[in-house]
């Protein structure tokens, strides 16, 4: 295993713009950058443990409505290992600091299976589980092995498999009960060898993509590429338009609440869960309240993707947030839903 190291800094009254993909310019009162566990516990013990810190991955799922007065401490573990490998499977681990898409990328030149469907997902691995991210008829418990975390109060690296971790909808137990009690330090995949693995092509418009390109035996890659470019259509590159992707959790309802909905909205997009209830989605909410393409001085929701959120420039978190207020409550008022961020607030 090859691990890049990045020199740890300090700064005082930091601006987080580039270190969030709203592109929000709020600041922090110090900001370090730990690539090693023992770096991690040596700025840790620097911290005054009376002030707020915040653990920072990619800052693709945060929104800062204020300054941020404490410390920031940015996850900068590398690098990538094949733990364990078994006739169709492998094991891999990951630091938690990595770009995301470059690990998809990393596994699928390998001929790894299981994530490509999660290709171009913004953030780093170490906030993957934290929000069981999804995408495509794939969520990160579907592929998770299990995780090392740094317990802040103690020191000590705790090992969580997957039933420790409590996956939900985009939720785990890292969100819940031991929020800001751990950094996850590096992440365990179960991956399957390519001839081994079954392709989710079935969601969206991945099997429309395909079938635009003239691929009729996709590969692991295929799958990836046609991923790649369904995002880039629907979705705006942070580095262009500041947002944080899909901004409100699809709800999940009673199949009861469904039906009542489905009586008066006959189009309202249904996916069944469990055997009481079904998931609709937000976006498609937003859109018939007549929210997609709104926009007011710098911030607003998307044109071509109602779910996002965006800043055009120079809007502050404090306008965002108020935006996704008004939406929530219109929501409400429509449809008897009340939608739930997927986005951090600070």
């Amino acid at each position: 295993m090859i691990v890049l190291l990045h020199k740890v800094f300090l700064m005082t009254k930091t601006s987080l713009k580039p270190y969030n993909t709203f592109g929000i310019n709020a600041s922090c009162d110090r900001l370090f950058s730990f690539s090693s566990v023992d770096e991690l516990s040596e700025r840790l013990n620097e911290i005054d443990r009376q002030t707020p810190f915040l653990i920072l991955g990619g800052g693709s799922n945060v929104l800062f409505t204020e300054d941020f007065h404490g410390t920031i401490l940015r996850n900068a573990i590398k690098g990538i290992v094949v733990v364990q490998e078994k006739e169709n499977t492998v094991i891999v681990e990951a630091g938690g600091g990595m770009v995301w898409h470059e690990f998809v990328h990393w596994t699928i030149q390998n001929d790894f299976g299981g994530i490509e469907n999660l290709s171009l997902i913004p953030g780093s691995v170490g906030a993957a589980p934290m929000q069981n991210i999804g995408a495509y008829g794939v969520e990160i418990k579907d592929v998770f092995h299990s995780l090392d975390a740094y317990e802040i109060e103690t020191g000590k690296i705790r090992t969580f498999d997957l039933p420790s971790c409590q996956f939900g909808y985009r939720e785990s137990v890292f969100k819940r009960v031991l929020r800001n009690q751990f950094v996850i330090v590096k992440v365990r995949f179960e991956l399957q060898k390519s001839g081994h693995h079954r392709l989710n092509t079935s969601y969206g418009m991945i099997n429309e993509e395909l079938t635009k390109k003239g691929i009729e035996n996709p590969t692991i890659k295929d799958v990836s590429d046609a991923v790649i470019a369904i995002r880039q259509s629907k979705l705006p590159d942070p580095k262009e338009i500041g947002n944080s992707g899909s901004f409100f959790k699809n709800p999940i309802l009673p199949n009861s609440q469904i039906e009542k909905l489905k009586s008066e909205f006959p189009d309202i997009p249904v996916y069944p869960v469990d055997e009481n209830h079904s998931k609709t989605a937000a976006g498609w909410l937003i859109e018939q309240d007549g929210w997609k393409g709104y926009r007011e001085g710098d911030f607003g929701v998307h044109q071509r993707q109602a779910l996002v959120l965006v800043n055009y420039g120079q809007a502050s978190g404090k306008e965002i947030y108020d935006l996704s207020e008004r939406i929530i409550a219109s929501i409400k008022d429509k449809f008897g839903i009340e939608l739930e961020r997927e986005v951090n607030i600070y």
